[in-house]
């Protein structure tokens, strides 16, 4: 039986010149700006190039591109390493740049699979990330005729394995730094997520408590579980009010109140411009 796995993610430009379609494709995803499509092919414009000064110059200090697309990749030959029993064969559907979905359904549909696996790389749901990836896949395979039994894989914010996997890292970080603090300073995790805007949290979106399930998971977890810690939320993009508390916020904050701290990216399965540049 031939399977195909699809890895789901939100894509980056793979050179300068693709920052700004990127950024435009991004915000004009209706699960993103939420409003009718002629404010938002205007918003979406406005948006992308109110801060694209500053998306270049981050995206320069990454070599002018974003590795999401060679470590998702690394992560499909990985994945299918292990598969190997059963003859999986894993591609890549990004949703804001190449390889698009449509792209992907393409090679899903010359591979012939018998059956097909959707895996969103997005541990914690949303109707922003895996909501929106899973419509624009249906959607495109309905145009492109790929037909074949399918189930999607949803969510592993409190996996057992994806905690403990994360918890290993924060227990490894929590010695190093304690290392590296006088004796008896205080330390506080903060658990950076990517933030949203509170009306789609609201609205009934979940990613806000599965985030705070994962931190509870990955608490419980640690070697030291009575450690200080917070979650915050990062990468503000709109000008609506976010879920708080923001990562800078809370980072101001451990300054105020003397406390060390170890930043923890909660809700990315592999580095970008939100953990190379934005938490650094």
């Amino acid at each position: 039986m031939k399977t195909a796995i699809v890895l789901f993610n939100l894509g980056g430009p793979d050179e300068p010149e693709a920052i700004k379609p990127f950024r435009v494709n991004l915000f004009s995803d209706p699960a993103i700006i939420r409003a009718p499509i002629f404010i938002r092919f205007w918003l979406a414009r406005l948006i992308a190039a109110s801060s694209s000064k500053a998306a270049v110059e981050n995206y320069e200090r990454m070599g002018g591109r974003s590795p999401l697309l060679d470590l998702t990749t690394q992560q499909a030959v990985a994945l299918e390493a292990e598969l190997g029993d059963i003859g999986a064969k894993c591609f890549i559907a990004m949703r804001y740049w190449h390889p698009f979905a449509a792209e992907t359904v393409k090679q899903v549909k010359a591979y012939g699979p018998d059956r097909i696996l959707l895996l969103p790389l997005y541990p914690q749901f949303s109707t922003t990330t895996t909501g929106s990836s899973l419509r624009d896949w249906h959607e495109q395979a309905a145009k492109g005729g790929l037909v074949a039994p399918t189930t999607s894989l949803c969510c592993f914010y409190d996996d057992q394995d994806y905690a403990g996997a994360i918890a290993a890292l924060v227990d490894e970080e929590i010695v190093k730094a304690r290392a590296a603090l006088a004796p008896g300073a205080k330390l506080r995790l903060l658990f950076s997520a990517h933030g949203l805007p509170e009306s789609i949290v609201k609205a009934g979106d979940p990613y806000q408590a599965e985030v705070e399930a994962s931190v509870a998971a990955v608490m419980a977890r640690l070697a030291d579980s009575q450690v200080e810690h917070q979650v915050c939320y990062q990468s503000r993009a709109t000008p609506q009010k976010w879920i708080s508390p923001s990562t800078i916020e809370a980072i101001e904050q451990a300054g105020k109140d003397q406390i060390a701290v170890v930043l923890v990216p909660i809700a990315f399965v592999s580095d970008h411009i939100e953990t190379l540049v934005e938490l650094d």
